[in-house]
C-alpha cells in the first residue's frame, strides 16, 4: 500500500460556518477542494491517529465518493478503525451517539441539512469532537488556518472500499467496519421513551401518525422506530427511500417543502392524529396535529413543561437552553419551573458546553430544532418520539397540548421572514448599520396600529461561554420592547450562494381570548417596524420575503 504525497495549493473559500464548510456540489468536485480541507481537518485533529473515527453522511449526491476519499486519507493519517454507516448512510444524531457510544476519536459528517441536493444542489463536511458535538470555533477556526497554508495532502493508494454490505476490511493498520446505520440509535430511543405504551396505542388503533422523510437518511430510521418497533401501521412513513436529489425536493421540514404531509395532516378527521417531517440529515423535524401547526420554539417549551411526565426525564431538568433567535416561550417555562434557561448564539456547538457540565437537560432553536442531553447534536425523530409519548400519557391532541400550555404560560406569536440571495457586501452593510443604530435605538417609540411600541432594550449579541468563559461576537442584532415583542437581525450562516438576511418577529399576548388570530397580523407591527429599522426596501430593493415560516 503506497501513501502518496500531493502538492496542492490553498483554496481562499475554505472558511467553516455555523455548520461546518457547505458549498455547491461542483465546488467540492473541484481537484484537490475536498482533499485539502480534509488534510486541514486531520492536521488539527490529532487524536484520531489511532484512534476511533465515525463516518457517515445523508446520502445527497457525491456522499459515497466523498466517503471514499475521506477513508484513503484516514487510513493514510494512522487512524486505526472507521465506522462507516451502510451505503454511507448515517443520520447526524446516529452519527453523535456512536462517538460516544464507542468513545470514539470523532465523526466526520457528509451533508448540507435542510439545503437542496443533486448534481446541482449542495455539498457539505462537518468534524465532531469526542463528546459528539460539532467542533468549537476555536477547532473550524484552527481547520480554516491551516487549510490556508496547506501544500500538500496525504493520501492512500488503496481501492474503494465496499459500502453496501456489512463488513470488515483491514487496510494495512486501519480496520474499517461497515455498520449497520438504524440499530444502535434505535436501541437508544428505546432506553429514553416509553416504547411499549406507545406501541399498545397503535395497535389499539387510539393513535395514527404520518411521518415524511423527505427521501432524505431518516426513512430507514423511521420505518425501523415506527412502523417495526412501535407498530404504527404500514405506509406511515413516507417519502421513506433516501435518494442523492431527495426525489427532486427540498429536505427541509417546513409548511412550505412538506406539502404532502401538510394535505395529509389537513384531511379533517380522516387525518393521522400527528404528523412530522424530517430534514436531510435528521437532525431537525416539524410537528404537525390536524390541521394545526406547532412553532418549533413553542416545541421546546412545551417539551420543558411536560418533560416530567415522560419515564426518561421524571428526575427534572438540569436546565434549558435557546439560540438567540428563538422565541421566549420557553424563558416563560423555565422561571416558573425556577430551573436557569440560557440564550445562546445559533450552533448547536454552543449547547455543547452546557450539557457536557450538566447545566441544561433539554435544548432547542427556531429553525426546527430540538434536542437534550442524550447526545450533542439536535435530533428530529428523538423530537417526534417526545411528542408521541406525551401524546400518549397524556390523552390529548396535539392542538390541545398545544392550547392548555399557551393557557398556562400564554402564547408568544413568532415568524421568521427570510430574505435570500442577497449580495453579500450589501447584506453586510445592512448589519453594519443596524450595529450603528442600536446605539442610539433605546428609548425609541414607533407607532403602531392599535398600541405604540417603546425600544426598551438593543444590542448587538454576545455570547460569554459560562463554561468555559469564551466570548462569542456580533450574533445578530436584538431589539427588545417594552411590551415584551422582540426583532432580531441576523445572517444566516447556513447557505452556500450570496447571503440570507434572517428577521425574526415576536409578540407576547397572556390573554387566552387573543390566541386564536392569524400570526402574520398579530406580528404586522413589528414586521413594519424591523423593515424601517433595517431600510430593508432602500438597501435590499425587497418589498416582501422570501420564505415565511
Amino acid at each position: 500500500m503506497n501513501i502518496l504525497q500531493i502538492s496542492s495549493t490553498p483554496f481562499t473559500d475554505q472558511k467553516p460556518g455555523t455548520s461546518g464548510l457547505r458549498k455547491k456540489v461542483q465546488r467540492f468536485q473541484t481537484a484537490h477542494y475536498l482533499e485539502n480541507f480534509l488534510q486541514a481537518i486531520f492536521n488539527v485533529a490529532t487524536d484520531l491517529k489511532g484512534g476511533l473515527l465515525i463516518v457517515g453522511g445523508d446520502g445527497r449526491y457525491y456522499n459515497t465518493e466523498a466517503i471514499q476519499t475521506i477513508l484513503k486519507m484516514a487510513v493514510a493519517h494512522g487512524v486505526s478503525h472507521i465506522k462507516v454507516g451502510q451505503n454511507g448512510l448515517l443520520s447526524t444524531p446516529a452519527v453523535s451517539h456512536l462517538i460516544r457510544k464507542q468513545s470514539a476519536a470523532g465523526g466526520i459528517i457528509l451533508s448540507a441539512s435542510h439545503n437542496p441536493g443533486g448534481p446541482e444542489g449542495d455539498f457539505g463536511i462537518k468534524f465532531n469532537t469526542a463528546n459528539g458535538g460539532p467542533a468549537d470555533t476555536k477547532f473550524t477556526d484552527q481547520v480554516y488556518a491551516d487549510s490556508q497554508h496547506i501544500t500538500a495532502y496525504t493520501i492512500a493508494e488503496i481501492d474503494d472500499v465496499p459500502l453496501e454490505t456489512q463488513g470488515q476490511y483491514q487496510l494495512g493498520e486501519t480496520l474499517i467496519e461497515i455498520i449497520d446505520p438504524v440499530s444502535d440509535y434505535a436501541d437508544l430511543m428505546e432506553q429514553i421513551f416509553d416504547f411499549a405504551k406507545i406501541k399498545a396505542l397503535f395497535g389499539s388503533g387510539l393513535l395514527s401518525i404520518c411521518f415524511d422523510a423527505m427521501h432524505a437518511v431518516t426513512g430507514p430510521y423511521a420505518k425501523e422506530i415506527f412502523e417495526r418497533r412501535l407498530n404504527a401501521a404500514v405506509g406511515s412513513v413516507i417519502n421513506a427511500i433516501p435518494q442523492e436529489d431527495f426525489g427532486g425536493g427540498h429536505p427541509d421540514p417546513n409548511l412550505i417543502y412538506a406539502r404532502e404531509l401538510v394535505e395529509r395532516l389537513n384531511q379533517g378527521n380522516d387525518s393521522p392524529d400527528l404528523g412530522a417531517a424530517s430534514d436531510g440529515d435528521g437532525d431537525r423535524y416539524m410537528l404537525i396535529g390536524r390541521n394545526f401547526f406547532v412553532n418549533p420554539s413553542d416545541c421546546l417549551a412545551i417539551m420543558t413543561a411536560n418533560a416530567h411526565l415522560l419515564s426518561g426525564y421524571q428526575l427534572g431538568l438540569s436546565g434549558v437552553a435557546r439560540s438567540l433567535p428563538t422565541s421566549r416561550a420557553v424563558d416563560k417555562v423555565a422561571e416558573t419551573l425556577g430551573i436557569e434557561c440560557y440564550e445562546t448564539p445559533t450552533g448547536w456547538k454552543y449547547f455543547g458546553n452546557l450539557l457536557d457540565e450538566r447545566r441544561i437537560t433539554l435544548c432547542g432553536e427556531e429553525s426546527f430544532g430540538g434536542g437534550s442531553d442524550h447526545i450533542r447534536e439536535k435530533d428530529g425523530i428523538w423530537a417526534v418520539l417526545f411528542w408521541l409519548n406525551l401524546v400518549t400519557v397524556k390523552r390529548q391532541s396535539v392542538e390541545e397540548i398545544t392550547r392548555a400550555h399557551w393557557a398556562r404560560f400564554g402564547r408568544h406569536y413568532y415568524s421568521r421572514h427570510d430574505y435570500e440571495g442577497l449580495d453579500s457586501t450589501v447584506a453586510e452593510q445592512l448589519m453594519k448599520a443596524l450595529r450603528k443604530r442600536v446605539e442610539t435605538l433605546k428609548g425609541e417609540t414607533f407607532a403602531g396600529h392599535t398600541a405604540s411600541h417603546t425600544v426598551s432594550d438593543c444590542d448587538d449579541f454576545s455570547y460569554t461561554d459560562p463554561v468555559d468563559r469564551s466570548v462569542t461576537e456580533h450574533q445578530g442584532i436584538r431589539i427588545l420592547f417594552e411590551d415584551e415583542s422582540r426583532i432580531v437581525f441576523r445572517l444566516s450562516g447556513t447557505g452556500t450562494e450570496g447571503a440570507t438576511l434572517r428577521v425574526y418577529l415576536e409578540r407576547y399576548e397572556a390573554n387566552p381570548a387573543l390566541h386564536d388570530l392569524e400570526t402574520q397580523v398579530v406580528l404586522a407591527d413589528m414586521i413594519n417596524i424591523a423593515r424601517e429599522v433595517a431600510e430593508l426596501k432602500t438597501r435590499c430593493g425587497r418589498e416582501q420575503p422570501d420564505i415565511v415560516t
